[in-house]
C-alpha cells in the first residue's frame, strides 16, 4: 500500500473515534495508521490526559470505591 498522506491519516484516526462506524472499519483504519506510523494506536487518546482523568477519580469523594478500584487498576496497567 503507498504511503498516506497525514490529511489521510487524520481521517482514519477520526474513524476510531466515530461512534457510527463498523468495527470492521474501525480495525482497518488501525492497520493502516500502525503500517504507516510504526506505533500501537490507542483510539486517540492523550495517554497523559487519560492518566489525569483516572488520578482525579481516585481522589474524587464522589467516586464510589469500585470505580476508584478500577481506575487504579487501569492507572497500574499504563
Amino acid at each position: 500500500m503507498n504511503e498516506e498522506t497525514p490529511n489521510q491519516i487524520r481521517g482514519y484516526k477520526s474513524t476510531l473515534t466515530n461512534p457510527n462506524t463498523s468495527e470492521e472499519a474501525k480495525e482497518n483504519a488501525r492497520q493502516i495508521i500502525n503500517k504507516n506510523e510504526g506505533t500501537q494506536v490507542d483510539d486517540g487518546k492523550d495517554q497523559n490526559a487519560v492518566a489525569r482523568g483516572l488520578k482525579s477519580a481516585i481522589s474524587n469523594p464522589k467516586v464510589s470505591q469500585e470505580a476508584k478500584e478500577s481506575a487504579q487498576d487501569r492507572l497500574d496497567k499504563m
